[in-house]
């Protein structure tokens, strides 16, 4: 297994972007194997952008190994979703232009919860809109994923459903979504934080697909919540199933970046026995 972190971990959405650059340079610090970037913390979609930080990773010795999207296929309005695969394609593309071989997907939910607090207390769980069902929204989602599948295969870029709010709140959401559509290139994001209450055994469950594994920490306390995970335990399940790939670090604390990470990178390289990168 390798270390990276998310470019996620140095910006929580706050009104100032932290500029990827800068992780890309804190990783390197840090002797992490990689970087997942967060498309929403680019500064811009533009060539020489792409090319400044495809060439700054390299002569860092870093792998740009996934690009954290967002969309949402549960609505009963076909626009709206063929707006988040047209959305979702545009990111295969623009991972495949970063030399990026995997991105993370999402379902969507309902949107029926506004507060994310609320929706905290569900567990991620939402009523369903009026007169539509559970059996459809993973229609809709089943359907949208498989029209991206073939732009996934010519620009070779892996996606990877994570256990996140909505339908993949819980381990059969994902796994139906993953069994029904049956391809190589939808596989799992297993996001070690999105599962708040007994976690490990919904995390085996979906273990055997995962391609990459988003490892959540919380030091200073976490901004919306705090979870006690035993990365020991998890290194474990992640072995049993002969998982490879990057562990990704996604630090979700209050305490600042540059102290919380580093505190990240030694526990989760204790708990799972992962060399540094160099």
């Amino acid at each position: 297994m390798k270390l990276g972190v998310s470019t996620y971990s140095y910006w929580h959405f706050t009104s100032e972007k932290v500029p990827i650059e800068h992780v890309i340079e804190e990783a390197a610090k840090l002797e992490l194997d990689g970087i997942e970037i967060l498309h929403q913390q680019m500064a811009s979609e533009a060539t020489p952008y792409l090319q400044k930080l495809k060439r700054l990773a390299f002569v860092h010795g870093l792998d740009l190994y996934a690009l954290s999207i967002h969309q949402g296929f549960v609505s009963p309005d076909t626009e709206t979703r063929q707006k988040n695969i047209n959305h979702t394609i545009h990111c295969i593309r623009l991972a495949h232009e970063l030399g990026i071989p995997a991105i993370r997907l999402n379902s969507g939910r309902w949107g029926t919860i506004k507060s994310f607090n609320e929706l905290m207390k569900t567990e991620g769980k939402e009523p369903t809109l009026p007169d539509h069902t559970e059996d459809e929204a993973f229609d809709w989602v089943i359907s949208s994923i498989e029209k991206c599948l073939p732009d996934a295969e010519k620009y070779g870029v892996l996606l990877g459903l994570e256990n996140h709010w909505g339908l993949t709140c819980t381990a059969d959401g994902v796994n139906r979504i993953v069994s029904a559509i049956n391809s190589e290139w939808l596989k799992v994001t297993m996001d070690c934080g999105n599962f708040l209450s007994n976690p490990y055994d919904k995390l085996a469950q979906i273990a055997p697909e995962a391609v990459l594994v988003h490892a959540k920490t919380y030091y200073g306390g976490g901004e919306w919540y705090t979870l006690d995970l035993d990365y020991a335990k998890i290194g474990e399940i992640l072995r049993h199933v002969g998982f490879q790939g990057y562990i990704s670090i996604e630090f979700e604390g209050k305490e600042d970046a540059h102290t919380g990470v580093p505190q990240s990178v030694e526990m989760l390289r204790n708990a799972l026995n992962i060399k540094s990168g160099v």
